[in-house]
């Protein structure tokens, strides 16, 4: 079976994926908001495995990671909660996390893992390219994972090519050098960035992340992009309104 990040990409559309910490609001709501992500036309979706020091993380996602800590989501937990998944639900998902709690696991296990749930990729923004190239990179291709790579503005244009190369599934395109959630909006830095990134003609789609919470912003993010990632607004509208909101959620978007 190919992989589905490789199948989606493919559709002639703006991607819409979301990032939610998985255990939050409640341990076992993890299943319950994937299902309703996919009902409600999400394309993709990204399952933060909560991690005590998320550097990359703004508050809102600090937070719902620490909640989930503390209601008792573990990697074990999470796959045990997944083990199932792929019998309701056919869009990409991947992992967000850090390396740590995979290294404590055991990669390969890890990986191996992902594989018999169906998970499609892995984001982990600490794995450096070249200790992923030299130590890992057999590994997940082993067990068909994707790995996604981040830019920012302030990535190289010479390190972004070796990111396109290494690359075979799209590059997580983060619209500014700061954490997750900080952003109200676009101004002109992110939209020359983008048309930037636009212009290097990459091999692989981009999908932008950082700052997108409505449909202004989505549009603006995939005016040159592939699609774009929505993670602390949508933990936002969680913790306001429940997990029972999720269409009114999306209808936001578009």
């Amino acid at each position: 079976m190919s992989n589905r990040i490789t199948t989606k990409l493919q559709e002639d559309k703006k991607l819409l994926s979301i990032y939610f910490t998985a255990g939050y609001p409640a341990l076992n709501d993890t299943v319950q908001i994937i299902q309703d992500l996919e009902k409600n036309g999400v394309d993709m979706i990204e399952i933060g495995l909560p991690f005590s020091d998320p550097l990359a993380d703004g508050p809102t996602i600090q937070e719902s990671s620490t909640a989930a800590l503390k209601n008792g989501m573990t990697t074990e937990i999470l796959f045990n909660q997944l083990k199932d998944i792929r019998k309701t639900v056919s869009i990409p998902l991947i992992i967000m996390g850090y390396f740590n709690p995979m290294l404590q696991y055991g990669v390969e296990a890890f990986c191996k893992k992902c594989q018999e749930i169906g998970i499609d990729g892995l984001i982990l923004p600490d794995l450096p390219l070249d200790v992923y190239q030299d130590e890992y990179e057999a590994i997940f291709k082993k067990y068909g994972l994707k790995n996604v790579f981040l830019i920012t503005p302030q990535t190289s244009d010479m390190r972004i090519l070796q990111i396109d190369n290494a690359s075979d599934g799209f590059i997580y395109m983060v619209s500014s050098a700061s954490v997750t959630g900080s952003k109200s909006g676009f101004g002109q830095e992110q939209e020359s960035y983008f048309e930037r990134i636009a212009a290097m003609n990459l091999k692989n789609p981009q999908i932008v992340g950082f700052g997108i919470k409505d449909e202004e912003t989505f549009k603006q993010a995939t005016k040159t992009a592939k699609g774009a990632i929505i993670g602390s607004a949508f933990i936002k509208y969680l913790t306001a309104n429940g997990t029972d909101k999720t269409a009114e959620f999306t209808k936001l978007i578009r």
